[in-house]
């Protein structure tokens, strides 16, 4: 094995799942200190990755998401050749194991997933207990190393810039994460959202809403709920959501990819948990409430509640989460 190896990684395609990416990465650096890893990920990932410092630079994935276009992946393959010694494929998908076959990649690690035989020659064992937990499957593929929790960097000039435009202070608000791009069995009802966000406010916290802009239209019914909510989604760049986050007070999300983002950047964090599980797929921060009824139905999985009833997320009280969250601010609890 070089001394500096150059290493490919096909990476996710989902926010959440490359912030734990970051525990392979930082496993193979802590392995080949002197290595160069480049990652292959959809474009809008570029700035994620750029808060990634055990990475030397992205490759955009040029191939719609879903697609198998054998034939592009066979070209762009080849135009890959000679230029890296390993490769680790995150995706669990039989086609994303091709660009690295075609590449030539001397040694090409995966889980085995959809039966990869010949296009992995490092098949890694994935034990049924870390299926979903993703983290922990990412850097089961280092096969060595410490697991660290992500940790993005965050730019500090860009961070004063945004707070002064959206009229926020650092450590003078929490953030309010309402989405869930996998689906509504993530997604914590507005009106909650809207409940806890007036009880921030009525203790001297502003509210920020983030989001893409996929959730204006959720965020826009919490603002109506909770006037004086400031509402940012699609107002932000990914990285600008970044620098934002790590300024809050306090982070409260449905399992999403900006809940790991705060949980990257070191920003306390209360999840919660829907059809999903804490036991998977929990913000790894050293600050957290885990939020979670324990329904016997869940978890279930599913993007929308196959029960029709969504009782997970919809009995889920206000004060329940309230609560974490003074567990964390360190305020009084009301009675």
């Amino acid at each position: 094995m070089a001394e500096s190896p150059t290493i490919l990684v096909i990476g996710p395609r989902w926010v959440g799942d490359m912030v734990m990416a970051q525990c392979l990465f930082s496993a193979l650096k802590e392995l080949h200190p002197n290595a160069a890893i480049d990652v292959l990920a959809p474009a809008w990932a570029a700035p994620l990755v750029k808060r990634m410092p055990e990475i030397r630079q992205q490759i955009d994935f040029p191939l719609k998401p879903g697609a198998l276009e054998f034939t592009h992946r066979r070209r762009f393959g080849r135009l890959l050749r000679g230029r890296y010694d390993m490769a680790y494929v995150l995706p669990g998908s039989w086609k994303s194991a091709l660009i690295p076959f075609f590449a030539r990649i001397p040694r090409r690690f995966g889980h085995l997933r959809e039966m990869r035989y010949g296009l992995l020659t490092d098949v890694v064992p994935l034990p049924e207990a870390l299926k979903r937990r993703t983290a922990q499957a990412y850097f089961s593929l280092a096969r060595g190393g410490s697991f660290r929790a992500p940790h993005l960097t965050v730019d500090a000039g860009n961070q004063a810039t945004l707070l002064h435009r959206f009229g926020l202070t650092r450590q003078g608000f929490v953030a309010l994460m309402p989405g869930a791009e996998f689906g509504p069995a993530k997604r914590w009802p507005s009106e909650s959202y809207a409940g806890l966000a007036r009880e921030f406010m009525g203790k001297g916290l502003k509210v920020a809403l983030f989001g893409s802009k996929n959730d204006r239209a959720v965020t826009a019914e919490i603002a109506a709920l909770a006037p004086g909510a400031v509402d940012l989604a699609g107002q932000t760049r990914l990285e600008d959501a970044i620098d934002l986050i790590a300024a809050a007070r306090l982070a409260v999300s449905n399992d999403s990819g900006l809940m790991h983002v705060a949980a990257g950047v070191g920003t306390p964090i209360v999840a919660v948990y829907g059809s999903t599980s804490p036991d998977n797929t929990p913000p790894l921060a050293e600050r957290r409430e885990l939020v979670w009824l324990h329904l016997s139905c869940s978890p279930c999985h599913q993007k929308v509640c196959p029960l029709g009833h969504l009782n997970c997320l919809k009995t889920l009280g206000v004060g329940q989460v309230a609560a974490a969250a003074d567990r964390l601010l360190e305020l009084p609890t009301a009675a």
